[in-house]
């Protein structure tokens, strides 16, 4: 902890007064797809669907606060590196007076080698296969739930 501390003093100016956020984040995929239903027929014939739904997804990015209950999204069209930068550049610009300290898993994507990770942000990496750690993993479920 001593460590932790003596880096927030020589990378921020003032991190007692700017203090520490931390942040819960992770992605989703949310979509629109046809849900089969049953539907009864004479035996042997088989039910016609009236409606086929296109198949449309875009990916949910998110970051909770658990202590405050702030929370910051972004919708993107697909799942890469550079929405994830995308992502992290306006997670600072919205809190640029804080270290923003962010949870997040070990996806490829979270590790490029080409993503800049702003002043004011560091990444918390859990270990790995464990998405019970990471609290926003709850707030996907609930959303999945209400949207089915």
């Amino acid at each position: 902890m001593l460590k932790l501390v003596l880096w927030l003093e020589s990378t921020t100016p003032n991190p007692a007064k700017n203090g520490l956020k931390y942040w819960c984040q992770d992605e989703t995929r949310i979509g629109l797809k046809t849900i089969e239903r049953k539907k009864n027929t004479a035996r042997g014939v088989k039910p016609i669907g009236k409606v086929q739904w296109n198949f449309k997804a875009y990916y949910l990015y998110g970051a909770v606060a658990p202590q405050t209950g702030e929370s910051f999204w972004l919708e993107f069209s697909h799942l890469d590196g550079q929405c994830f930068q995308i992502f992290l550049d306006n997670l600072a610009a919205e809190y640029p007076e804080h270290l923003n300290v962010v949870q997040l898993d070990n996806g490829k994507f979270h590790h490029s080698s080409q993503l800049k990770i702003p002043d004011n942000i560091l990444l918390l990496f859990q270990p790995p296969y464990s998405p019970e750690l990471n609290p926003i993993e709850r707030v996907w479920q609930y959303i999945k739930q209400e949207l089915s």
